[in-house]
């Protein structure tokens, strides 16, 4: 399983979301991904990869726009922890 794989499957699980629709195109608000079920996203992805996300809970997700965003801010992260 690789990080990307990782990353679609928390965010489905947390979410609620058939993975099937967590594709990088689709957009976060289209998917009906309520602001608590992005602030237990993020709190998963932190956990998963010990890393901590650039996540404002009060900004409303302005961080990203699409599933793409959140995948690119994952990698982002890990990146920076080496």
């Amino acid at each position: 399983m690789t990080q990307l794989d990782d990353v679609l499957d928390i965010v489905a699980k947390k979410a609620m979301i058939d993975r099937s629709k967590l594709v990088p195109e689709a957009k976060i608000a289209d998917l009906n991904i309520s602001s608590l079920d992005m602030v237990e996203v993020i709190f998963a992805l932190e956990d998963k990869f010990g890393i901590e996300l650039p996540f404002n809970a009060n900004t409303s997700g302005q961080e990203f726009q699409t599933v793409a965003d959140v995948i690119k801010m994952v990698e982002n992260s890990l990146a920076n922890k080496k």
